[in-house]
């Protein structure tokens, strides 16, 4: 993942698919109807930020590891 990194605390998530409504390149549900980062993540960083922000129970995590390749990525 360039510049950023996303993590998914399976044990906070209820399930209710908001991450894959806001960034469905990034976040899919797996069987249980949990959260799982799609490998690798497509969507804009805005849109990933969008869906961690809106996670009701604040099971997502947005870690921007290198400023300088996002603000290239524009």
């Amino acid at each position: 993942m360039p510049g950023w990194s996303v993590h998914v605390d399976r044990t906070r998530c209820l399930g209710c698919g908001v991450c894959a409504a806001y960034a469905p390149g990034s976040f899919t549900q797996d069987d249980e109807g949990l959260a799982v980062l799609c490998d690798p993540p497509v969507d804009p960083l805005d849109e990933v930020r969008a869906a961690v922000d809106s996670c009701p129970t604040g099971a997502l995590s947005l870690a921007i590891t290198d400023v300088a390749t996002i603000e290239r990525e524009g």
